[in-house]
């Protein structure tokens, strides 16, 4: 995973006339009926060459959301001095990072029926990122950075947003449907969406996030978690049961927030109301005296028009006051609306989350015995499974690149190689999780692809390789993964190892007998 400090940051912005009015996605039920295969990421499950830490992943997307925050402010303080109107139809686009690495595009844009503006979040050809897990990471920052959401919300957000990309991966009708012209001008077909398989997301990947109505709603969550989203959800062991709630609880906290939003408006319509009210009144009493002093001759015809020409000047922006607050009253009902509508979403969800529950299966990944799988034709890597004593299946591990050779039981653990040289991959010792069968901690040196692993009590040997010369060596680790000795002699690739006699036997280079010291590998001479 490359680090945030990589990244090249560039911010611009390009503003057009077109709108900004947020609406929500309407699903086409006729999709919704679509029997389409489960979603299932397949990330790269093995050891690393480098491994950046949680905080310095999410930094890579917190970059970017702080460049769209930023651009963000300056575009208020431009849409501060319009009437309701003109923001209504001012659009603007916000692009932040580099198109070979990650990168954003900020896309707001005039109203288009039911249409939904969107960020797009874009994997260029030279990321690293492999796993699902660390690309919600990515999206978690942005989206703290981006519109202030916390650690928590931002987390289910990145979970809801990528299986939403995923499900309607390639789905082409479906984005120029419901999202505006903008948008689309800024996706293609071949890229939109997410797709399952890791080694397909660099350069071919457009993550499109839908945006709702500020504040907590910034993200709109009708669009990600519509029925096709739940739907895969529940193909989950637990049903998604945890995710779901906070989902709810979430629509909850957006209904509670809109109705403020309501009541706050509702408020400051009553007060210009007032002020125009009281301002026509002035115009009124100012009309009635202007005519009153030219009469009695106070006053001469020409200053008598002049006052009449301030005062419909003064009528005009009383006219432009009221139009907007007829619209700021339309926003309010909508905010209205808004609240009522994720407050049933909420209720419904619950109501379905409640007869899930009764049916949900979890498995808590304890008995049985463990299996190795080989998935490929002519592989020598597969994934380990838990069987029941009735020899079905109760867990299957997500790491596929196990060397299925090496699987090794030592005190208590699950040690084994695991990995290919692929990418930001690497070929390494593993400690494998009992209960859930993911890696559960990983050596730090390179190992050979092909390569054996030999047990001598509690010492693990294994051929460790210079990936710069491609030289080979033996190398002992404990059961902790660590390098404790490595032979300075150079060893065939091929090698096999056996111990004899307090002695240990391989090959050199050339393929001749090479005899070592089993404790400190260094070489033993007759």
């Amino acid at each position: 995973m490359p680090k945030a400090a990589f990244l090249y940051r560039a911010l611009f912005a390009a503003v057009i006339i077109a709108g900004v009015v947020p609406v929500h996605a309407q699903v086409d039920q006729g999709e919704l009926q679509q029997n389409l295969p489960p979603i299932t990421f397949l990330n790269y499950e093995g050891p690393h060459a480098r491994i950046d830490t949680r905080e310095q992943i999410r930094q890579i997307g917190v970059v970017l959301g702080r460049d769209i925050a930023n651009g963000e402010a300056r575009m208020a303080s431009v849409l501060a001095g319009m009437t309701v109107e003109q923001r209504r139809q001012y659009s603007y686009k916000l692009e932040a990072g580099a198109k070979n690495r990650y990168y954003v595009s900020h896309s707001i844009s005039g109203a288009d029926g039911r249409k939904l503006d969107s960020d797009i979040f874009g994997l260029g050809i030279d990321v690293g990122v492999d796993h699902i897990r660390n690309l919600r990471t990515i999206i978690q920052g942005y989206l703290q950075a981006a519109y202030s959401y916390t650690a928590q919300d931002a987390s289910l957000l990145a979970e809801y947003i990528t299986i939403y990309n995923a499900v309607y991966r390639g789905n082409w009708d479906y984005f120029t449907s419901r999202y505006k012209t903008q948008v689309i001008e800024n996706i293609t077909r071949e890229k939109a969406g997410l797709s399952i398989r890791y080694d397909e997301w660099p350069g071919r990947t457009l993550i499109v996030i839908p945006l709702g109505i500020g504040g907590l709603s910034s993200v709109d969550t009708s669009a990600i978690s519509d029925e096709r989203v739940i739907e895969e959800m529940r193909k989950e062991d637990d049903r998604g049961i945890e995710q779901r709630r906070d989902m709810v609880d979430l629509k909850e906290r957006e209904a509670d927030q809109a109705e403020q939003r309501a009541r706050t408006e509702r408020e400051a319509i009553r007060d210009e109301e007032q002020r125009n009210t009281q301002e026509r009144q002035e115009i009124a009493q100012e009309r009635q005296r202007t005519q009153e002093d030219r009469d009695a001759g106070r006053i001469t015809q020409d200053e008598a028009r002049q006052r009449e020409q301030d005062l419909a000047k003064r009528e005009d922006a009383a006219d432009r006051r009221e139009q907007d607050t007829d619209r700021r009253r339309d926003d309010a009902q909508s905010l209205e609306d808004f609240a009522e509508k994720k407050t049933e979403e909420a209720q419904q969800d619950r109501r379905d989350i409640a007869e899930d529950q009764q049916a949900a299966l979890i498995d808590d990944g304890q008995g049985g015995i463990i299996g190795i799988m080989i998935e490929k034709r002519d592989s020598y890597m597969g994934r380990l499974v838990r069987l029941g004593t009735d020899g079905k299946e109760i867990r299957r591990s997500p790491l596929d690149t196990v060397h299925v050779r090496t699987i090794t039981l030592i005190g208590g653990k699950i040690l084994a190689i695991a990995g290919e040289n692929r990418g930001n991959g690497a070929v390494r010792l593993i400690d494998i999780n009992r209960s859930n069968l993911e890696i559960a901690k990983q050596g730090d040196d390179d190992l050979l692809p092909g390569s054996l692993l030999w047990v001598n009590g509690n010492d693990l040997y294994a051929i460790t390789v210079d990936l710069a010369s491609n030289a080979c060596y033996l190398g002992r680790f404990n059961t902790n993964l660590a390098l404790q000795a490595k032979s300075k002699v150079q060893i065939h690739a091929q090698s096999s190892v056996t111990i004899q006699e307090g002695r240990l036997l391989t090959q050199r280079e050339d393929g001749s007998v090479l005899i070592l010291n089993p404790a400190d590998l260094t070489e033993v001479r007759n």
